[in-house]
């Protein structure tokens, strides 16, 4: 039986050509205790928000706009109500934990690869999924389970993709320690509409943005009590 946790991953900023982060290539990774309070909570304060007349006329909050009135992304949601989520997000026992690539380190790799070899392409996936090994590569030994959600990527769920990542990355860490793990990894792809918890990953990696390029204090401070 799988213990009563739930590990959310969500990373959908590994674009190279991402202009929401420029310079930076994050994922994160959520810890939550309690996933179905923390949506519930996540749910009824956006309900609450919508149902503000202060925010009667505001576009983003508008359901033909398909933003907040759906669900909580910090990158289309009013300074108002990031306040909200993330003093919402410090209620509860959560935590957080990114990697990080520098784009142009990455650009630099890809072009001294192909200095080397002409028949290389670079692939967007290799940059998901090695954030994917580094964000869990210490953090699959400690339980017998896991519940793992991951967000979709445009149309393709690459749930397959992903359960290997994993597993790689628990199969290399034991074989660094000595180990024998055998962990069972519950591995599903969903929407951040329809796995709320998924909204608050995505609230730290704006938050983890704000703090590399020395942006968005106010908003780190209070996510980054939670975070790694």
């Amino acid at each position: 039986m799988l213990p009563d946790r739930c590990v959310v991953y969500y990373q959908s900023f590994c674009s190279l050509h991402s202009q929401f982060y420029p310079s930076l290539a994050p994922g994160g990774l959520l810890d939550v205790l309690d996933a179905t309070a923390l949506a519930l909570d996540l749910n009824k304060l956006r309900a609450a928000l919508l149902a503000d007349p202060y925010f009667k006329n505001v576009p983003s909050m508008q359901p033909e706009a398909k933003k907040t009135a759906l669900y909580f992304h910090a990158k289309d949601d009013l300074p108002e109500v990031r306040r909200e989520v993330f003093a919402l997000l410090q209620r509860h026992p959560i935590r957080f934990s990114a990697v990080i690539r520098d784009k142009k380190s990455v650009v630099d790799y890809v072009r001294s690869r192909n200095e080397r070899d002409t028949t290389y392409r670079y692939q967007p996936n290799e940059l998901y999924d090695y954030a994917v090994r580094r964000l869990f590569k210490e953090r699959l030994h400690k339980h017998d389970g896991y519940n793992i959600c991951f967000a979709i990527r445009g149309n393709s769920p690459r749930t397959a993709a992903f359960r290997q990542a994993l597993e790689q990355a628990r199969d290399r860490f034991a074989h660094e320690r000595g180990l024998a793990m055998t962990s069972q990894l519950n591995v599903k792809a969903a929407y951040p509409t329809t796995e709320t918890a998924l909204q608050a990953v995505d609230y730290f990696l704006w938050g983890c943005s704000g703090r590399t390029k020395s942006a968005k204090t106010g908003f780190w401070n209070w996510s980054g009590r939670s975070a790694t």
